[in-house]
Order: C-alpha cells, then structure tokens, then sequence
C-alpha cells in the first residue's frame, strides 16, 4: 500500500440511471511532509468515456496513464480488452515491473484495479474499488453508505467516503476532486 493518496472508484445505479464516480483527495507527501495539497489524481480518458485516478509515484502513474490511453485507442475504448492488453504489457517490460503505482479505471459497466505488478483486480461486489494509503478507510466508508436504505446518490457516497478518508488518514486530506459519468 502507497503513503501517496486516496482514490475511490464506485459504479451502480441510481434513479434509474447508470453512473460511474471517481475522486480522490490532493494532498502529495514526500517522506512525512507535505508537498502539496490541491493535485489532481482523477481523470477522464478516451474521449471522456473512461474514468482514472492514481495513487503512488506521480511520475509513474503519468507513464502508466500514456501507456494505457495509447491501448485503449488502439482498442477503441474497449475497457476489458485495453485491461488485459495493460496487464500484459506491464510483465512483459522490465521497466515498468519496477513502477510504483497503481490505478483505478472504469466506466458505468466495469471497475478495475491495475496493480504495481500488473494484475488486474476487478471488485468482488464489482462496485466500489480504493487504492492508496487512506483506501481502505473510503472503502469501508463507501460500503456503510451503500447499505444505509435512504436515497444517496453515487457522487455523495464518493464525496463522504473521502471526506472520512481524509479525517483519519495521515497521508489524505480534504481537498477532494470528482469526476462522474452518468
């Protein structure tokens, strides 16, 4: 797990409608100290159709974005190809077998873990995914939300996953950035 970040990825359904969220916080540490606080580590990909963010090394998370945008115009789109096709890429190179970071993508159909040793990891409820040092709190926050019967839609249950994040993490903060597709 990275002292970097927190990132939240969560898909369902709400209203009726398909909606796919992602957000993370901004705070960047080097060591025990903060070197910043607004970074964004969420993104749109391939014409906006996919949603990223990234936790660890933000130079290595910048060459694992490149990588995977030339795969997924290469595979139109196509997440599970453009997943398969990253993670096999990713062993195949011995320079990037030594990237520190990890990455979160989906869109309203599927959710993605993409390891630091290029495993592909898809969500057992295949909702909800968290990556860096403040995930499993957003996680563990996110799944309370879901089970709560009262009407929250997706973005509100990433914002308040993070939020909580961000009070217990020392390697988190409050400055959170999201990005959804409905």
């Amino acid at each position: 797990m990275f002292e970097a970040t927190t990132i939240l990825g969560y898909k369902g359904e709400f209203e009726g409608k398909k909606y796919a969220v992602i957000g993370g916080d901004g705070q960047v540490t080097f060591g025990n100290c903060i070197m910043k606080s607004n970074a964004t580590k969420v993104r749109t990909l391939y014409n906006e159709q996919i949603l990223s963010g990234f936790a660890g090394s933000t130079a290595d998370a910048f060459s694992l974005f490149d990588m995977f945008e030339r795969i997924l115009e290469g595979k139109k789109g196509e997440l599970v190809r453009s997943v398969l096709e990253f993670s096999r890429q990713w062993r195949s190179d011995k320079y990037l077998r030594k990237l520190e970071a990890m990455m979160i993508v989906l869109n309203k159909e599927h959710i993605f873990i993409l390891s630091g040793t290029g495993d592909v990891l898809e969500p057992e409820d295949g909702k909800i995914a968290a990556i860096g040092s403040g995930g499993n709190y957003a996680l563990s926050a996110a799944r309370a939300f879901q089970r709560i019967p009262q009407s929250i839609s997706p973005r509100q249950i990433v914002e308040q996953s993070l939020q909580i994040a961000g009070e217990l993490c020392i390697y988190t903060n409050t400055n959170i950035k999201i990005l959804e597709l409905v």
